[in-house]
């Protein structure tokens, strides 16, 4: 028998007996589980709500709140692995993740994650302010329970609603600067709302038999390529001017304003692309893809740069 098919065999959810031989994990794989390069764009997203909040914030309060904002979203990934272990052993992407490969037993991701979920949100409560911990808490069981545990594996519409909780640390930035919230997060939330349609389906487009092993109603999976095309296309229109909206509502300059218009133009220049490829997706929605990740990094670093770090700058 194989490590993947072991991994399947003993994903979390049916694992709990006793027997089970030790963990063969390292401090490599925990830290696999708690998806750091998606952490990394969390935390970086959630510092510039930090930081453009129009309250000054102590570099402490400030540092421990990145801190447990980052120790949610690792929360966040350990759990969404721990249940979808049987969806990654039959994925190429995903198969050598930890727990297919029979490195981290179900019930250990379980347990890591639940701890990180417990002590990131009652940390943030205790030493920032109660807003920000519960939009934490809404976030982590958004994503392990309403998109992993329900919407990924039943809808082709999966990461559109499911990817909301990618969308909401910048609100929590703001609300741990603030203790509230206001339109500048909500513009911020939503911009990464409409990011994520077209950057996931970019990615599916070119990993279609990947999700159809894997049993995933991904939208090029159900409805086709040309669908997944279009409804690119559509959400992409919506983001470009979107993007705009810190300029034009007056929380960002002119730097940020330019950087937004030609990053939204090229984003739609490679929708339009990818819409307009009638060959098995390729070329266009890989270089979507790339892109995408570069264009959510400029808007939110230029928005940084542009407010001159706002509240952290005293």
């Amino acid at each position: 028998m194989s490590l993947v098919s072991e991994g399947v065999q003993t994903r979390g959810r049916a694992s709990a007996g006793a027997g089970v031989e030790p963990s063969l994990a390292d401090v490599g794989d925990y830290v696999a589980l708690m998806k750091p390069r998606v952490m990394s764009l969390v935390v970086f997203t959630a510092l510039t709500g930090l930081a453009i909040a129009p309250a000054k914030i102590h570099p402490l309060t400030g540092f421990t709140a990145l801190l447990c904002i980052a120790v949610g979203a690792g929360a966040a990934g350990v759990l969404n692995m721990w249940y979808d272990a049987d969806i990654d052993a039959r994925m190429l992407r995903t198969a050598r993740r930890p727990i297919p490969m029979g490195r981290v037993h179900p019930r250990e991701a379980l347990a890591f994650g639940i701890t990180l979920a417990g002590f990131s949100v009652a940390v943030l409560g205790l030493l920032v302010n109660v807003v920000a911990a519960a939009l934490l808490a809404f976030t982590i069981f958004f994503y392990a329970v309403i998109y992993t545990a329900w919407l990924k594996r039943s809808t082709p519409q999966n990461i559109v609603i499911g990817g909301a909780a990618g969308a909401f640390p910048p609100m929590i930035g703001w609300a741990a600067a603030t203790g509230s919230l206001s339109l500048e997060p909500v513009i911020l939330f939503l911009i990464i709302f409409f990011w994520t349609p077209p950057h996931f389906w970019a990615l599916a487009l070119y990993r279609t038999d990947d999700y159809a092993r894997a049993g995933v109603p991904m939208l090029p999976v159900v409805k086709g390529d040309d669908a997944a095309r279009r409804q690119i296309l559509l959400y992409t229109l919506v983001l470009a001017p979107l993007g705009l909206a810190p300029s034009l509502l007056g929380f960002a300059g002119p730097l940020y304003g330019v950087t937004a218009a030609l990053a939204g133009a090229v984003m739609l220049l490679l929708a339009v692309q990818v819409w307009r490829e009638r060959r098995p997706a390729d070329r266009a929605s890989r270089n979507l893809f790339a892109f995408s990740v570069l264009y959510l990094f400029l808007l939110f670093a230029v928005l940084l740069i542009d407010r001159g770090f706002g509240g952290m700058v005293i």
